[in-house]
């Protein structure tokens, strides 16, 4: 999981937002004639700043609706719900108005569980599913957590997160904003950590799954286990170049791949009503 630290740390330009973004949806990027939005949650600790290297080249017919979940970012001050599930409601409440067009739904790490409990939110409310559920580097959802990380010391957990490039080291030369971005990765953590889904149940879509090569907490074997929420939907699993951070230090591979993947799964635009 790449924190927004990490994110704010090697990359800082990015394409301004276009059109108008409610306070979930922060730094909106719109290719002309965009056939589909691709709503994008982040990982334990980051924001939607963290997609900022995806701002810089854009996947080609493709809109990116970045989510800012709350207690971070422009956000930090907003409480964080208390269970993953009431986040994923409570993000579907946000983003109703975002899903009146072809889209499909990536999350990373962290992310990657809140998409899928977004996904089975959607699906309870019978609301139109995404054209394709995209998980990163993360374990199955109805696998319980091998190992607990949000519990240990500041200085264990940074340890932990520098272990595979989850921070930059340079940030230990700000204590207070340090203080502040592993306050909130330990919240996220644990929040995931306390998500186990029953079942499993299936996405409801088409269930890609990416992964890094050389991640060292999640391997294809881990990332193989999504299989079981795929049901009778179409299911692929595709290892990428990199390690945890994959989709941000090899932008430009990851989001060749969406790109693929999205115009395999991409459907007719029915009569718009929204946004």
């Amino acid at each position: 999981m790449r924190t927004d630290a990490a994110a704010r740390s090697s990359h800082t330009a990015h394409t301004p937002a276009r059109g108008v973004d409610s306070p979930w949806v922060v730094g909106r990027v719109s290719a002309p004639g965009a056939r589909l939005r691709l709503v994008c949650l982040p990982q334990a600790g980051g924001s939607a700043a963290s997609f900022a290297p995806w701002r810089v080249i854009p996947p080609r017919g493709i809109e990116l609706a970045t989510v800012e979940l709350p207690g971070r970012g422009v956000r930090s001050a907003e409480p964080l719900p208390g269970t993953l599930r009431e986040l994923a409601d409570a993000v579907l409440d946000g983003i109703a108005g975002e899903l009146r067009q072809p889209y499909a739904i990536f999350g990373h790490s962290f992310g990657a569980l809140l998409g899928y409990e977004l996904a089975q939110g959607i699906r309870r409310s019978g609301l139109t599913p995404p054209a394709a559920l995209i998980v990163s580097a993360s374990r199955a959802p109805h696998l319980p957590v091998r190992k607990r990380i949000s519990d240990r010391p500041d200085e264990a957990l940074l340890h932990w997160l520098e272990g595979f490039g989850g921070f930059p080291p340079e940030l230990r030369r700000y204590p207070a904003y340090l203080r502040y971005a592993l306050r909130t990765v330990r919240r996220d953590l644990a929040l995931a950590e306390a998500y186990t889904a029953p079942g499993p149940a299936p996405a409801g879509c088409p269930l890609q799954v990416l992964g890094g090569a050389d991640d060292p907490l999640v391997g294809r074997e881990g990332l193989a286990e999504w299989r079981d929420c795929a049901g009778d939907d179409a299911f692929g699993l595709r290892m990428l170049p990199g390690g945890h951070d994959y989709p941000f230090a090899h932008a430009g591979d990851t989001l060749d791949v969406l790109t693929q993947l999205l115009d395999q799964h991409a459907r007719p635009s029915p009569a718009r009503n929204g946004p």
